[in-house]
């Protein structure tokens, strides 16, 4: 079985957001005619696409002023870190999936109102997907089972390039940029994922998206703590379908001189904040005695450390103060926190509480309202671990802007070709 693509005639169509019947009415032909441009089983007139052309473009009579620049879809959403980047250069999210309950409620608290957040991306039909000019999926990285048989063969899906990516969440990344093209994606996933399988995970998802879908590819590895006082480093890829000139390597980094400390998002506990129960509490907002080390636990993860210490690994606990740069924060941080605990004079280490990190992944920053957190303690420790650090998502959508613009500009205007030939071949 081939896969289906979409002609150029029916991308152009929905990013007028007319339907085929308006389209019908404003060209002058039947709606079975423009049913048959979109199959590409005839080719469409030349003065009907350059009317598609006309409304679809940022400057066409019927835009509204207030348009957004581009349109984007979140896939794998988590609590929306990667959005954000997205939203502040001009962009307009259509379409969210993320299929963790806790995660969604997180979501709607700070994104409420645009659409509803769908669920399990793998059970959703790429057709049902909006149009969109830019795809964003924080995808999580399962080992690959390239013989493996997923329920897509079972139910006779689509296959082909997509049988190296059967059994993984990329699979459904690939499946969507297959069947709507859009000109523009980014994709973050964690460093070991270039070295995972001694290479040959990322070779197959590079293979994918460039031999496969067409794809222009720059990735690149950013460490958070550029950013935020982290030690994070996550691979971002980012894919054009037409060449803009995009380079990873024109993004420039903070001065090291400017990277930040934990000062930046501890609690100051001296009253020049607000208390914010259950976090701190008191008239100096001083931090909630719950998130001290019981005496057990601190005489556990001391023992573990001095016994793995003696063995010569360097497993153990990551204490730190306010002049430091804490360990990447892991989802695991609700179990115990060991990897980030807060000094604390006279008294026994503390995890952080979920408002300082919020702040230390970049959900929280001073010139915005806080982030809302409206979930458990162990939901809020698991969501803050498994995000993005957003300062840098918007340092690389900053960079990425002047080229999606011209993507979608390109996009638009790269339809005299209505009929493709792979799409006639796979439609035919």
């Amino acid at each position: 079985m081939t896969v289906t693509l979409k002609t150029n005639f029916a991308r152009l169509r929905e990013k007028t957001g007319l339907s085929r019947e308006e389209v019908a009415a404003r060209a002058g032909y039947n709606v079975r005619t423009i049913y048959r441009w979109e199959a590409g089983e005839t080719r469409p007139r030349k003065p009907v696409m350059e009317m598609l052309r006309t409304l679809a473009t940022a400057d066409g009579a019927t835009k509204p002023a207030n348009t957004p620049g581009f349109r984007f879809i979140d896939l794998f959403a988590g609590i929306g870190g990667i959005r954000i980047g997205f939203d502040a250069i001009g962009g307009q999210c259509v379409f969210t999936s993320e299929w963790d309950q806790a995660c969604r409620k997180t979501y709607q608290a700070n994104f409420a109102g645009d659409h509803p957040i769908e669920g399990d991306i793998t059970l959703i039909d790429e057709q049902e997907i909006p149009e969109h000019d830019v795809l964003l999926a924080g995808f999580p990285c399962q080992p690959f089972s390239i013989a493996g048989v997923s329920k897509k063969n079972a139910l006779g899906r689509p296959h082909g390039f997509l049988d190296n990516t059967q059994g993984t969440l990329f699979f459904d990344v690939a499946r969507i940029l297959a069947w709507h093209r859009p000109p523009v994606f980014l994709l973050e996933n964690v460093k070991n994922l270039l070295g995972h399988d001694r290479g040959k995970t990322f070779k197959v998802i590079r293979d994918t998206l460039t031999k496969e879908l067409g794809y222009h590819v720059e990735t690149r590895v950013i460490n958070g703590k550029a950013f935020t006082p982290q030690n994070r480093e996550r691979i971002f890829i980012a894919g054009f379908r037409q060449d803009t000139g995009f380079r990873f390597d024109d993004l420039v980094l903070p001065d090291r001189a400017d990277w930040p400390t934990m000062k930046s998002v501890l609690h100051p506990e001296n009253g020049s904040e607000e208390a914010e129960p259950p976090f701190t509490e008191g008239p100096k907002a001083g931090v909630n005695g719950k998130y001290t080390l019981s005496e057990k636990l601190w005489d556990y993860l001391q023992g573990y450390a001095k016994k793995h210490r003696e063995k010569g690994n360097g497993f153990g606990f990551g204490l730190v103060g306010p002049d430091d740069v804490a360990r990447t924060l892991s989802a695991r941080y609700y179990k115990d926190g060991s990897e980030i605990l807060i000094r604390q004079v006279r008294k026994r280490p503390r995890r952080m509480t979920p408002r300082e990190c919020a702040r230390l992944m970049g959900f929280d920053q001073p010139d915005r309202l806080p982030f809302q957190i409206p979930v458990s303690d162990t939901q809020a420790y698991k969501q803050f671990g498994n995000a993005v650090v957003v300062p840098v998502v918007e340092a690389v959508a900053g960079l990425m802007r002047p080229h999606i613009e011209q993507a979608v500009r390109n996009d638009i205007r790269q339809s005299e070709l209505p009929l493709e030939p792979a799409a006639r071949a796979a439609n035919g």
